[in-house]
């Protein structure tokens, strides 16, 4: 029995670095991110189109395992607020709100298509043939996002992870087959680096707008005593309350 065992052993340590290898970290400076993948993800170039209809540059890294499919999309926001003020400006006709945008909005609805962008692809993702099961604020690596789960048509269930970074898109999508764990390695990998490849470690929960857009979304603005009372013989606006 001594002997059955030490050659299992042996024969298991023998294999251990070739199912090690399926998996390995895939870092992208560029689009800043680190991720496992069953071996290199391919890359394809393409488009996304954002909710208030802004084209952005977007890219799909992709690998399978077996039937197991795992994807990664990163959808550029950097531009969005310059695209979608250009198209406005084009487009925008004197009170014509949709068209031009509120003050607080932005021109072009900039800051609401940035803000929404996590919920944007979650929606999108909703549109499938497919039943969801599961959706929730989570977050990866302190980066807050959206959680999805999805059963689809075929039975396979689709796990998926929506967050924003630094005005970039993640999505991150793990489908396995009926019958198989969820893919956990594939979706508790996903980490930020810098242009340097480093990695990125907040101490608190990362919310996109109030991080890179403070002016536009600060983390606690500024009250000015309006919103009470209103129409005749009601009382009079407060003023701005003290502290909290």
């Amino acid at each position: 029995m001594r002997v059955t065992v030490l050659l299992l052993a042996s024969v298991l340590f023998a294999c251990a670095p070739a199912f090690a290898q399926e998996w390995e970290l895939y870092t992208n400076n560029e689009d800043g991110f680190k991720l496992d993948f069953p071996g290199t993800p391919k890359v394809t170039q393409t488009t996304f189109k954002s909710e208030y209809g802004a084209d952005l540059p977007a890219r799909v890294y992709t690998a399978n395992k077996g039937q197991e499919r795992y994807s990664l999309t990163v959808a550029d926001y950097r531009e969005a607020p310059r695209l979608l003020d250009e198209k406005a400006k084009a487009t925008c006709q004197p009170g014509d709100e949709r068209s031009c945008g509120l003050t607080l909005a932005g021109r072009g609805y900039w800051k609401e298509d940035m803000a929404g962008a996590p919920l944007w692809a979650a929606y999108n993702m909703l549109q499938r043939n497919a039943k969801l099961t599961h959706l929730a604020f989570a977050w990866q690596d302190l980066i807050a996002g959206e959680e999805i789960q999805l059963l689809n048509a075929d039975q396979s269930r689709t796990f998926a992870f929506v967050a924003m970074h630094r005005d970039r898109l993640y999505i991150l999508e793990g489908t396995v087959p009926k019958g198989y764990p969820p893919p956990v390695l594939f979706q508790q990998s996903m980490g930020y680096v810098d242009e340097n490849g480093n990695g990125m470690r907040y101490t608190a929960i990362y919310s996109n707008m109030q991080a890179e857009h403070p002016d536009a979304f600060p983390a606690r603005p500024p009250l000015t005593g309006q919103g009470r009372g209103g129409g005749p013989g009601a009382a009079p606006n407060a003023p701005p309350a003290s502290g909290r």
